[in-house]
């Protein structure tokens, strides 16, 4: 392969040209979904699964931000918006005066309990239902190579 190209083969740039329009349409069918049978966004979902998969049901903000890779500003933002529809609550840290738990409520803990059945039936019949158990290796070899590719790109950032 001629790597001192600056240009993609032809195959490649197949590749990336799939790679982007999956990058765009799934997220927009995963959101379209949440919306017609929760009424949660896919952000919102996020924020719901980082905070479900902790014991305690609660995140630093700042712990929550990098995790999600968003921008403190962008989290405060939805955070409040969630808020304002009881998903979840905020609660300051009793040893530092600055900083702050996001906290999943009940109601949050049942919207997404509630949520979850149908968007993983999205998720098989969009994703593992349109590959064999070869691919899905395969395609599981490949995302972590990038990751970890990305990782070393930008170690600050993780």
């Amino acid at each position: 392969m001629d790597t001192d190209s600056p240009w993609l083969t032809e195959q490649q740039q197949h590749v990336w040209r799939s790679w982007l329009r999956v990058n765009t349409e799934l997220p927009t069918a995963l959101h379209r979904q949440l919306q017609a049978d929760s009424e949660l966004s896919l952000p919102d979902y996020d924020v719901l699964v980082q905070l479900t998969d902790t014991p305690e049901a609660r995140v630093r903000v700042q712990d929550l931000a990098r995790a999600l890779r968003w921008e403190r500003s962008r989290l405060s933002h939805h955070i409040k918006r969630m808020e304002n529809r009881g998903l979840v609550r905020r609660e300051e840290v009793p040893d530092d005066g600055r900083g702050a738990y996001v906290v999943l409520t009940a109601e949050g803990r049942a919207t997404i309990e509630q949520a979850a059945p149908a968007h993983v039936r999205t998720v098989r019949n969009l994703i593992f239902d349109a590959v064999g158990a070869d691919d899905l290796a395969a395609l599981g070899t490949v995302l972590d190579k990038v990751l970890a590719r990305l990782e070393e790109a930008e170690p600050s950032s993780r």
